[in-house]
């Protein structure tokens, strides 16, 4: 998904910003020498902690993260859930997060979409993978690597087994989506009514659908009702 056109002609392509963090400096250069040649993405900087993310996050403001998950001080799960809470009061600026590891861990993985990660994808992707990955998560949707996504899906439909309200995995707001969803509002219906942009509900309901393990919408709303968490007598907010 390239970006778009620029509104006037001769303006240059409209390039998704990507940060890179890994606490390894040459696992850094070789991320932004493989995407070098892409000339829709941006490398805009690189962190080698979490904290250093968060800081470089505030000041460029990117529209991916790449994340690596094991780093000293703060590790990427918790970098992760920083930046997403705190990009989350400008939702049209809400920071994307691909988690990029050498660990096909699905408890990593579980742990990084808990905390809003839009994708996971393991450090010797493909530089092709890699950056399909980071323009699929810039345009809202979700990135699993196919390694891991037999056993994460398992592993989903476990966790909703045990858990007796799975809607428990989602955030705050992922859970509100999720409520608008089952009363059968439709995603321009729930932009109006939460005043965001219908490119961030479009977003979070893609997270709900991956972290509930839920193949649609369909399949997402009856989870809601059979864990209790949507009631057949909830109303569309008038």
């Amino acid at each position: 998904m390239l970006a778009e056109s620029a509104a006037s002609a001769g303006d240059p392509l409209r390039k998704t910003r990507v940060l890179i963090v890994d606490d390894q400096p040459m696992v850094r250069a070789g991320i932004s020498m493989l995407l070098a040649s892409e000339a829709d993405l941006e490398i805009i900087g690189d962190a080698g902690s979490g904290d250093e993310a968060i800081k470089l996050s505030r000041r460029y403001s990117p529209d991916v993260v790449l994340m690596d998950v094991r780093m000293p001080g703060m590790d990427g799960v918790t970098a992760t859930k920083r930046l997403i809470a705190e990009t989350r009061e400008n939702e049209d600026r809400l920071v994307r997060v691909l988690i990029m590891t050498t660990f096909d861990d699905e408890d990593i993985v579980i742990r990084a979409l808990q905390a809003g990660a839009s994708g996971y994808l393991l450090k010797h992707a493909s530089p092709t993978e890699i950056a399909v990955a980071i323009r699929r998560v810039s345009a809202g949707e979700t990135w699993l690597d196919a390694t891991a996504a037999t056993r994460l899906v398992q592993r989903l439909h476990a966790v909703s087994t045990d858990l007796p309200n799975p809607a428990l995995m989602l955030t705050p707001r992922e859970q509100e989506v999720l409520r608008l969803v089952a009363t059968g509002m439709s995603n321009q219906e729930i932009r109006d009514y939460l005043v965001l942009s219908e490119a961030t509900v479009k977003t979070h309901v893609a997270r709900i659908l991956f972290k509930t393990g839920s193949r649609d919408r369909a399949a997402a709303v009856a989870m809601a009702y059979r864990s209790g968490f949507a009631k057949p007598d909830d109303r569309i907010p008038g």
